[in-house]
């Protein structure tokens, strides 16, 4: 899908706004902001909801006809047919976020047609901008990045169980990575080549996912379900609940296939 001046100027936009919202957050980051443990014994800090309110504000005034998908709040608009979305997890990596830990961005795409059409990942404590548009490939501070070469040895992140079933012949050059919070950014370390791939347990949503899935795709990678398919964002009611995926995996090439392979077979696949 080529990159239309719509999606030049949303990315312009989506990068503005997470860059503000990046400042905002990094500006409670070891400050021991406000926590609270929302459903599912996930946290939210008042920095979370502090760049929440700054994203919705500025991307809504901007664009008031476009849907809005938040971790931490809702569209309480008039519920009308919409042609795009802003999908937005202000502080991707909360967890992070609240030991004081670097790995942690804004997550920021806009999606039409279920697919995202422009992405953003603001990494203010690393000083570190992700951009993606389709059919531009992906950059970081504005410097192309590519997927990591299949010759060199594979380092790839997720559950070690789902490493060891892996083919004997992978398991010889891959090695297990710690674990990183922040979903979005792993994916993005695939895509700039710091991983090879991730597994990715189920019940990720599209917050997690949309920014970093175009920006692994243009950097020669992909998001892929265990059935081998791309995601489709914006979807409510579907079988597992809004907005949430089932088991994935990030990677491409020959590894991509062997770590389907793998997730198709798991319990959770």
């Amino acid at each position: 899908m080529p990159a239309t001046k719509q999606n030049r100027d949303d990315l312009e936009l989506i990068r503005e706004a997470a860059g503000g919202a990046g400042r905002i957050a990094l500006s409670y980051f070891k400050q021991a902001p406000q926590t609270w443990m929302k459903t599912g014994n996930s946290p939210v800090t008042e920095a979370d909801l502090a760049a929440d309110k700054y994203l919705k504000d500025m991307l809504l005034t901007a664009r008031p006809d476009y849907g809005w998908i938040s971790e931490e709040t809702l569209d309480e608009r008039v519920a009308s047919p919409r042609q795009r979305f802003f999908v937005v997890d202000p502080i991707d990596g909360t967890r992070a976020f609240i030991e004081g830990l670097d790995v942690w961005c804004v997550s920021v795409a806009v999606i039409e047609k279920g697919r995202p059409v422009a992405g953003v990942l603001e990494c203010p404590a690393r000083d570190e901008t992700l951009t993606a548009l389709p059919g531009f490939g992906s950059q970081q501070n504005g410097t192309t990045i590519r997927v990591q070469a299949e010759s060199q040895p594979f380092k790839v992140a997720g559950p070690g169980g789902f490493l060891k079933k892996l083919p004997q012949h992978f398991l010889a050059s891959i090695e297990h990575s710690p674990h990183v919070a922040s979903l979005a950014y792993r994916i993005a370390m695939v895509a700039r080549g710091d991983l090879a791939g991730t597994f990715v347990r189920p019940n990720s949503h599209d917050w997690d996912l949309a920014a970093a899935d175009l920006i692994l795709s243009e950097a020669g990678g992909n998001v892929l379900t265990t059935k081998g398919q791309p995601l489709t964002y914006g979807v409510r009611n579907s079988s597992i609940g809004d907005y949430k995926h089932g088991a994935l995996v990030a990677a491409s090439g020959l590894l991509m296939d062997n770590m389907l392979a793998v997730v198709a077979e798991s319990t959770f696949g």
